[in-house]
Order: C-alpha cells, then sequence, then structure tokens
C-alpha cells in the first residue's frame, strides 16, 4: 500500500475527503461484522441510540434527516434490522404515513458494543491530531461541521473543466 503522503500529494480537498470517507466505511464494516451490522446500519442504530438517549423517538424520515442517509434507504435499513430483532418500526397513530424507529433490548446491547468497537477506532484514526480530547480533534471537528453547513446544489451553472484543465483528481 502506498504511503499517506504520495496519496495527499497534489491532491484536491475532494479527493481526500472521498478517500478517508471511504476508508473510514471499510474500517466500520470490519469492525461492526462480527456484531452482525453493516457501517450503514452502525450509523442508524448508533444515531438511533442516542436520540433515544435524547429522549426521542424519531421517524424513518427524521432518522434520515439526522443520518444524512436517504429516506429509502433508511426505510430498506430499519426493515432489515427490524428482521434482525435489532429495531421496532411501528405506525406513529398520529400520523399513519410515519413510521416511528426504536431499539429493542438486544438491539441496545448490540449497539452498545458497536459504539465501545467504534470509538476504539475512532481514537486510532485521530491519535495523529492528539486523540478525541485533542485541541486538534477539535478544530477539525469544527472545520467538518463548517463544511457540512455548506449547501451542495449540482445545479450551479458551472462549466464543467475541459479534459485539458481538469484536475488530476476530482471527487
Amino acid at each position: 500500500m502506498s504511503s499517506a503522503k504520495s496519496v495527499s500529494e497534489n491532491a484536491t480537498p475532494g479527493f481526500l475527503v472521498w478517500r478517508l470517507s471511504m476508508r473510514w466505511r471499510v474500517a466500520v464494516d470490519r469492525a461492526v461484522g462480527p456484531l452482525g451490522l453493516t457501517h450503514a446500519q452502525y450509523s442508524l442504530v448508533a444515531s438511533l441510540y442516542g436520540m433515544h438517549r435524547d429522549g426521542l423517538r424519531p421517524s424513518q424520515r427524521q432518522l434520515a434527516d439526522h443520518t444524512g442517509l436517504e429516506p429509502l434507504y433508511v426505510s430498506k435499513l430499519a426493515r432489515s434490522l427490524e428482521s434482525a430483532g435489532i429495531v421496532d418500526r411501528v405506525r406513529d397513530p398520529a400520523d399513519p404515513r410515519a413510521v416511528r424507529l426504536s431499539l429493542t433490548e438486544d438491539g441496545r446491547a448490540v449497539t452498545r458494543r458497536a459504539i465501545t468497537v467504534v470509538q476504539g477506532l475512532l481514537e486510532q484514526l485521530l491519535e495523529p491530531l492528539g486523540g478525541l480530547g485533542g485541541e486538534r480533534t477539535r478544530a477539525f471537528s469544527r472545520e467538518l461541521a463548517t463544511l457540512l453547513d455548506v449547501p451542495l446544489d449540482p445545479h450551479t451553472g458551472a462549466e464543467p473543466y475541459s479534459d485539458e484543465d481538469s484536475p488530476k483528481e476530482q471527487s
């Protein structure tokens, strides 16, 4: 495998974000796989766990908005997790179109174990920045939050790059 320096040399920020997100997804998939989860399922149950801790019982739509996943994908994941006995899906009596989600007892236990595993992985990833509690990590998190707040519209009217002036790596 090539070194991080060779990957990051002359790379665009978009390419680096894409590489880091792919590396993270693969690492989380491997870490939570033994618990019967995928990275996407982990994202859903960990978010659900946190929302429940805050006293919320979100709808599938609210969970989609929270995670950034497409509502149809959240519905598919929730059905799969329901079949596995991890999530309960219940129609909202106030809005029959909405489906409320909650973790089952087994789901809470699996999610707590998965969160512990992923926290260890996150600590490994952030060690070069001073770990989870490091000032560089806090600054990095603020920068990421700033970027996540930027609305992205693929229809900005910008002209596409020609082959001659296109950067080598686009993401």
